[in-house]
């Protein structure tokens, strides 16, 4: 098998991000922020932000 990058699966909305951890940890990435986070917020549920759930208890009890 060649050493040659494979290229990941992308969400069509996404095509041609390409994010990379460098030797620091560092999160490096060719696309805007902005732009990934609309993605996100559009496509992502946040728990948080999301109302806790109700008690256990029923009304009938």
């Amino acid at each position: 098998m060649s050493k040659g990058k494979k290229k990941n699966k992308v969400n069509p909305e996404l095509e041609g991000l390409n994010v990379e951890v460098d030797t620091f940890g560092e999160i490096k990435f060719n696309y805007n922020i902005d732009k990934i986070n609309e993605f996100l917020d559009k496509n992502v549920d946040d728990k948080k932000l999301n109302n806790k759930p109700k008690d256990k208890k029923t009304d009938d009890q």
